[in-house]
Formats: structure tokens, sequence, C-alpha cells
């Protein structure tokens, strides 16, 4: 298997996805290709068993126009590592770069799965009962029906395959639990899930997300966005609160000690790095986006998430469950 990692792409490029990369490589039996300046990554880069170095001259930054920026910059990390994935040279691509570019360059290249209207940034939340995929994140802003059933439909295989549950729970994420609530899009979308095939529990309210009582919630990818964004925020905060508290005194320092496993361990189980990057659903190949705040940990668990999607043949399945559905999505549309 080989993974293709965008050097240049993210906050901490190239340092901390080089790190990544070889932590990747002691772990797991499959070959990276580091793409990105050799001027900026001879200094991190030595020669390792099955890495391979590819030069590009040229980076997307972030504040570029999407399009633009992949037509233009045929040259950069990224738009090399999305070619390379749409010739079969590697198995998956991952960058920690522009969301814009990386979904824009994965549709002009590589294009979608057929009979998916609209491909989806698909997250892995930590909650108190594991873990929920939320979909889409950000890609997005206006949907229609047929997307957010459609963003339900994929959700629903990527949990089965990632996360091993047989039955994943499906949730709508709404204003409030009963099924009159909503605008007319969400009224429409709960009727659509309703009376599909998935496990359809219903709407599902913003504070409910974090205990995890769906495994799966669906959504537009401006709702989707403002829900990552202000569940990264609040577990930072807390987690600073917390910092803040047990280093007040001596007392508190020596209870933090006593407690020092436990403290450990939730915050682990609270971390989004632990489960790598979102998935860009609906694509005909594996894409991964890393946060663009990724360090080594971030990438390390993402690489480990795009292998788990090859080995799981993720993009097969959904593909063969977007057939089946086809009356389903018929009557959608």
């Amino acid at each position: 298997m080989r993974i293709a990692v965008d050097a240049m792409g993210g906050d901490y490029a190239p340092l901390e996805i080089v790190k990544g990369v070889y932590k990747a490589l002691e772990n797991f039996n499959i070959e990276i290709v580091l793409i990105g300046n050799k001027d900026h990554l001879d200094k991190y880069v030595r020669e390792e068993k099955g890495l391979t170095v590819v030069h590009t001259t040229e980076t997307i930054t972030n504040n570029e126009p999407p399009v633009a920026a992949i037509r233009k910059k045929k040259d950069s990390s990224m738009a090399v590592g999305i070619d390379m994935l749409k010739k079969g040279e590697v198995d998956a691509f991952l960058s920690a770069g522009n969301t814009g570019a990386l979904m824009a360059g994965s549709l002009l290249k590589i294009g979608r799965i057929k009979g998916i209207d609209r491909p989806a940034l698909a997250p892995i939340l930590p909650t108190l009962n594991g873990a929920t995929i939320l979909l889409d994140a950000g890609s997005n802003t206006d949907c229609k029906p047929i997307n957010l059933f459609q963003f339900a439909v994929m959700g629903n295989v990527y949990a089965q395959k990632m996360l091993n549950i047989d039955n994943p729970k499906i949730g709508l994420f709404n204003i409030g639990a009963e099924e009159e609530k909503g605008n007319e899009l969400t009224k429409q979308v709960y009727d659509l899930i309703k009376n599909s095939h998935l496990n359809f529990i219903g709407n599902v309210e913003g504070r409910d997300i974090a205990y995890g009582i769906a495994d799966v919630v669906t959504c537009d990818g401006f709702v989707g966005n403002a829900i990552l964004k202000s569940m990264e925020g609040t577990a930072s905060v807390i987690s600073s609160l917390l910092k803040q508290e047990l280093q007040k005194n001596l007392l508190t320092k020596l209870g933090a000690i006593l407690i020092y496993n436990s403290l450990k361990n939730i915050v682990k189980k609270m971390d989004y790095t632990e489960y790598g990057g979102a998935p860009l659903l609906g694509i005909k190949k594996p894409v991964i986006k890393a946060h663009g705040s990724s360090k080594s940990k971030a990438i390390f668990n993402a690489i480990r998430q795009a292998k788990t999607i090859v080995e799981m043949d993720v993009i097969s399945h959904i593909q063969r469950e977007i057939e089946v559905i086809g009356d389903d999505i018929s009557v959608a549309k």
C-alpha cells in the first residue's frame, strides 16, 4: 500500500508532517510518498525504508481561491498528490492544506462516486460513549434534501467500516427532538431518512452530540463546521481550566498527582487528533483532510485512518450502497 502525503500543507509543515510520516513508517507496513519542496524538506528528511520524496516547486496557501489555485499551481504538493492518486500511483492522499483546494482538486481531477451529488467532509468526533461521525463538516454550505440524505447513507457505511458498528444509529441535526421541528430542509430530510433502510433515531440537538447518542449525525456544511469548531473550542477551554485549577496551590497539585492517570485517560478520550483527519466521502478514491493545525500525532493517526480506509475498501462499499438505494435516491430527487 502506498499513501501520498502533502508535506507543505498545514500550520506546522513540513517538520510536523515529516515527524508523523516517520512514526507511521515505524508502525505500519506501508510505503509513503512525501510530496514537497526539497529545499524545505532536506533538513528534516533522512533515508528510510518505504519512503519516497517527490520534489515540487509550488505550495497552495490557505488564502488562495481553491479552483484557481489547483488550476494554476500544477506543480504544487497538493495538485501533484491528487494527480498521483488519479493515476493509481498511490492508494490514498492526505493533506492538511487548503480544504477548499483539496475538495476542488479532488472533484476536478478524480471525480465523484456515481450517484453522489456532493462529497462531504466526515470527521470523527470524540464523545462520552465513543465516537460520532459528523457530515458534512464544511464542504457544502447550501444543501438540498438529497444531499443530507446521501450524507447519511455515506456516514452509515463509514461507521460500519471505521467504527465497526453493524447497524449505526443515524441522527439528523436539528433545533429540537420533535419530528415537526426545524426548517423546510430538515423536515424534508427527516421524511427521507425515516422512510429509508437506515437505522434512523430522529432529530439530534447540539447538546446531544457530545453524549454520543447517534453514531452518525447529518447536517449541512455550514452547521457542521460550526458544530465542529464549537466542540474543539469547548474541549480546549475545559482543558485549560482544568490545568489552571489543578495548579492553583500545593493542595490542588497533590490532588492532580493522585488523579493523573484518570485525567490522562479523559484527555485522550476527548482528543480529536486520536482520530486523524476527515475523509472526503463521495470522491472516487480515498482523500483525507487533516486538521490545519495538525502536529505529528494527528498526521500519524490520519495516515493510519487512510490505511484503514484502503484496507476496508470503504469507497467500493459506498458505491455499492448507493446502487442498492437507487430507489430511495430517485424518490429524494
